[in-house]
């Protein structure tokens, strides 16, 4: 159930299972999904189907969480995050039909509980992001970041442990 302050016009959801307390504002697309109890989700984000947030995850503006994402619980997103599930997208297939969904593999992402992603970061499909790491703003994860690692550049490298 969506609570009475998210009582907000311009948003779409569909088949979304929402835990207690969840906020989700304005130009939002959310459908066939699941949203874990006391998540915040910001204007203008896109969670696709099969996706799976946990709790008290907070998703900034602007971010897109496509099919085969899985936040664990406390993950932050930060504004404009790009989730790739596609290593080699098409418009077509080898013989020029419009691909569908037999013309791709889908390649998940886990981002596990307590990690942060920056600003502007692109993660690639196949990626695990590990317990409470932390993504720089602008970083492309183009392969795991261990547990409590921060990563940053393009392609996203160690830089140090985590503090906290």
């Amino acid at each position: 159930m969506i609570e009475p302050a998210n009582d907000v016009p311009f948003r779409l959801l569909r088949n979304v299972r929402l835990g207690g307390g969840v906020t989700i504002y304005s130009f939002t697309n959310l459908y066939d999904c699941e949203i874990g109890a006391e998540t915040r989700i910001g204007p203008f984000v896109e969670i696709q189907a099969g996706v799976r947030v946990g709790r008290r995850c907070k998703i900034q503006s602007h971010s897109f969480l496509c099919e085969g994402v899985t936040l664990e619980d406390d993950v932050f997103v930060g504004h404009g995050v790009l989730f790739i599930n596609d290593r080699n997208p098409r418009a077509t297939n080898a013989d020029g039909r419009p691909a569908g969904a037999d013309d791709w593999t889908l390649l998940p992402v886990t981002v596990r509980r307590g990690a942060s992603i920056g600003s502007g970061a692109i993660v690639m499909g196949g990626v695990t992001i590990g317990e409470r790491a932390l993504v720089g703003a602008g970083a492309v994860v183009t392969r795991d970041v261990a547990a409590g690692a921060v990563v940053a550049g393009v392609p996203a490298r160690v830089r140090a442990p985590r503090a906290r």
